[in-house]
């Protein structure tokens, strides 16, 4: 397992595979942020050295389809007091608007794309949607120790099409 200390991600666009499928309550509050903060080390890493962070996450269990219930912007919402950063939110995880939000993300700016799990390719582990997520970044690393043991797009398939690498929270769940 390659260590995130090992890529120049200087200037790199960098897709996060993160777990943030948080417990909400009823009016869609974060009840447990415990799983947002564990990803703060490699967060803060990239930040600071100037890549461009781009966030893939699921959270609940959609089944393939848009659902309200599911969005992540209660988490980008924490995530953005945790890191005292703006965090770019996109609704949507693959398509022109994405391109044009990765287009103009600054160095040592984060970007949260929507819940993987609204795209049916995803839970598939579909080369397809993994070529597109992939076509997004210029390095991939997982910091999602919890789906780690999935046969995901945005955990198996996109190791296919970029260098991989674990992140912080990964590296110390597996040691």
């Amino acid at each position: 397992m390659k260590s995130i200390k090992e890529a120049d991600v200087s200037g790199k666009r960098v897709l996060v595979r993160v777990d943030f499928n948080v417990p909400l309550d009823k009016d869609g509050k974060i009840t447990d942020d415990g799983r947002i903060k564990a990803v703060l080390p490699t967060l803060s890493y990239l930040i600071d050295k100037k890549a461009k962070v781009i966030l893939l996450s699921h959270l609940g269990r959609p089944e393939g389809k848009q659902n309200e219930k599911y969005v992540l912007d209660p988490v980008a919402l924490r995530l953005q007091d945790l890191l005292k950063k703006i965090i770019t939110n996109c609704s949507e995880v693959v398509g022109e608007n994405i391109s044009k939000a990765i287009d103009e993300l600054g160095q040592g700016e984060v970007l949260m794309l929507g819940n993987l799990r609204f795209n049916p390719g995803e839970e598939a582990n579909s080369e397809e949607f993994a070529k597109a997520l992939a076509s997004y970044g210029d390095i991939y690393v997982n910091d999602a120790f919890a789906v780690s043991h999935r046969a995901h797009a945005s955990v198996t398939a996109i190791t296919r099409f970029l260098p991989s690498y674990a992140g912080f929270l990964l590296e110390k769940e597996t040691k």
